[in-house]
């Protein structure tokens, strides 16, 4: 008996959809993280790319619980003296709603050039259009825990 590792040559990625509507953004990004980590898989090999590609559509109706719309805040910093700049969860809806989700997923990531390459097939758009119907994807169904 032997342990089967999954490679490049062997890994066939499918394409999943996800309306993000009225979803909570952190269990969310708990789900895409894990799709694309490919930890939902039989063949799941931490060293290998296994994940399926992720599309996430209605970026702009997700939830937060409590009052993280007006408390979170997401923090950039150009390295420039005076170049901080705090954005609140209800500017970042406004201005980009797809970076909430991106960067929540993002840091549920593993560090280094394998969790970068994951990272890259994340697709977010704000309304219920994409253009990747070539691809054939499939819905996935999550639910709803509103806290």
């Amino acid at each position: 008996m032997s342990t089967f590792i999954a490679n490049a040559a062997t890994v066939q990625p499918k394409w999943i959809v996800i309306d993000a509507t009225d979803l909570v953004v952190g269990r969310l990004a708990a789900s895409i993280s894990s799709i694309l980590r490919g930890k939902h898989k039989p063949d799941y090999t931490p060293h290998t790319d296994t994940g399926d590609f992720v599309v996430v559509v209605n970026v702009e109706k997700v939830q937060f619980t409590g009052n993280k719309w007006e408390q979170k805040e997401y923090q950039d910093y150009s390295h420039y003296a005076g170049g901080q700049k705090i954005t609140t969860a209800k500017e970042m809806l406004a201005k980009k709603p797809e970076e909430i989700i991106r960067r929540a997923v993002k840091r549920m990531m593993p560090r280094g050039p394998l969790g970068f390459k994951q990272m890259t097939k994340l697709r977010l758009y704000a309304g219920n259009q994409h253009p990747h119907q070539a691809q054939q994807p499939q819905e996935l169904k999550l639910k709803n825990k509103n806290g």
